[in-house]
């Protein structure tokens, strides 16, 4: 929906409201025309239902209003003698409707100084969860949202099996595009494995202010850009749209930002020609092949000393064996390279020029691959570029669809011979209307990727990993799947990460005693 839609939606919903509730208002000692005033009307309700001012705040903040509505729906008939089960249940199933029934058929009387308190055990229960709901959603939607890690893309720095506390607040939280999901889930409900949301009524995107800005080889959780479907159980299997805040999050790391010429050499990046370096916590991986001098490998004592997961071993004539290992550092490599049953190991990179399937931009006219690629120009909002053959590849996505399409617009990129069209108008230049990314994984042969899919947009970003507080390792034993010094530590900064689990704790522990002394204190 764009502004001017959003604007007369408002409105609507200010005309049903007033046309429903405004002999309440004259009912509970008010003047009439308040029920008509935007904004103004809801202070005045919260008044009338005995409630708290900055109730109105939580009506006006996306996805959270969806669930106040119902509340103040039900406040609003209680205030005026609707205080049985059926009526709550008749107001709720009716969208709030049943207070037009009540303004103008039925002759009930304000009760001034009602107890707000609930009448059963079952409504205070009601009461505490609903309201422990919204304040989770307002944590998880603004603030911190946790994330667990499920591929090895990004290993070494990010374990399959840590769970992260992903800060909105760092890059400035996006605002819910979605305005009826459910709370508390993302794209699909658990266990029924259908969709959480509704995307008919979407709300405009907006970012509130950060602190910083995405840096370049910072980790970076967004929502990935070429998703359409995520196991729904839709009867058809087709592809379906998905809101740009529902899609699947993905965690790679930013290694080019706007404005970067970025290219993939030899499986290391360059930015403006020159070789990136990585943070000190960061190691690059690479899957290898080798020979054998004929014996086995234990498991075990690969994943102990080498720290290498999984080994693919393959026939390779007569007394050896050739093996493939996929994502292990070079240092690694080197090491496994003097174990007493390596004959060789050499790292696998596709030559420079060799053609590679399901490489961006898909168009099988780019002699590219995952360990040579580009060079290629990262969008900046504000900038133009030459529209061309080759521009019309790179950037046809960006502009029909993240600056088209799902911003409401219809965008359609065409060429007739060697003339770009816009909307069937030639074009020869094109200025882009936000920021772009690229995101890569560390382990280069192991991790879907820009390389891929192409550039995200500054509209998918979700967040940035700030902290691991649990790790939990499928290869242990018993106490050993925990990996212990993992336990709160950082994502980001320099050296050996540090665990903060004992401050943690002596923190907890000094927090339950001084409740325990208030509690004390206040019954003596």
């Amino acid at each position: 929906m764009t502004l001017i839609e959003w604007f007369i939606f408002f409105l609507i919903i200010q005309a049903i409201h007033f046309l429903g509730t405004w002999k309440l208002y004259v009912k509970a000692g008010r003047q009439a025309w308040e029920a008509a005033v935007p904004v103004y009307n809801a202070v005045i309700l919260m008044k009338i239902i005995n409630r708290p001012w900055w109730w109105v705040i939580l009506l006006l903040i996306p996805v959270i209003n969806v669930i106040m509505l119902p509340v103040v729906w039900v406040e609003t008939i209680r205030s005026f003698g609707k205080n049985t089960t059926k009526d709550t249940v008749i107001v709720i199933a009716t969208l709030g409707l049943y207070i037009y029934y009540i303004n103008y058929i039925e002759d009930v009387t304000y009760i001034e100084d009602r107890s707000l308190k609930p009448k059963t055990v079952a409504g205070e229960w009601i009461s505490s969860i609903l309201f422990a709901v919204v304040a989770a959603t307002i944590v998880h939607t603004y603030f911190m949202q946790p994330y667990t890690i499920p591929t090895g893309s990004l290993e070494r720095t990010l374990l399959i099996g840590d769970f992260l506390f992903v800060s909105k607040f760092h890059y400035g939280a996006r605002t819910p595009m979605t305005a009826v999901s459910f709370p508390m889930v993302h794209d699909t409900i658990p266990k029924l494995g259908v969709k959480s949301y509704n995307s008919d009524i979407q709300y405009p995107y907006f970012r509130l202010p950060g602190f910083q800005k995405i840096k370049r080889n910072d980790i970076v959780v967004f929502s990935w850009p070429v998703d359409t479907v995520r196991f729904f159980r839709d009867p058809s299997g087709a592809h379906m749209y998905k809101p740009i805040d529902k899609k699947s999050n993905y965690v790679k790391r930013c290694v080019g930002i706007p404005g970067d010429s970025l290219s993939v050499v030899d499986g290391y990046v360059h930015i403006n020609g020159k070789r990136t370096a990585l943070p000190d916590r960061a190691e690059v991986q690479f899957s290898y092949t080798g020979t054998t001098k004929g014996g086995n490998f234990n498991p075990q004592n690969l994943y102990n000393r080498y720290r290498i997961k999984a080994m693919d071993p393959q026939e390779f004539g007569y007394n050896k064996q050739r093996f493939f290992i996929k994502g292990i550092t070079e240092e690694q490599a080197n090491k496994f390279k003097n174990h007493p049953n390596v004959a060789s190991i050499d790292r696998q990179i596709t030559p420079k020029g060799e053609k590679a399937f399901g490489i961006f931009p898909n168009n099988d006219k780019v002699n590219w691959n995952y360990d040579n690629f580009g060079t290629i120009y990262i969008p900046e909002a504000g900038k133009t570029v030459k529209m061309d053959l080759k521009s019309f590849s790179l950037y046809r996505r960006i502009i029909e669809v993240y600056e088209g399409s799902e911003m409401g617009i219809d965008n359609t990129l065409s060429v007739n011979g060697t003339q770009v069209l816009l909307n069937g108008t030639p074009i020869d230049s094109y200025t882009f209307k936000q920021d772009y990314y690229w995101m890569m994984g560390d382990n280069r042969h192991n991790s879907e990727d820009s390389r891929a899919w192409g550039y995200v947009p500054a509209n998918h970003i979700v967040g940035k990993p700030v902290f691991i507080w649990m790790s939990y390792d499928t290869n242990g034993k018993g106490f050993n799947k925990i990996r212990w010094e993992r336990l709160f530590t950082t994502v980001g900064g320099n050296g050996t990460p540090r665990s903060y689990l004992y401050y943690f704790l002596i923190v907890l522990a000094g927090w339950i005693i001084f409740n325990k002394y208030r509690k004390r204190k206040k019954a003596s």
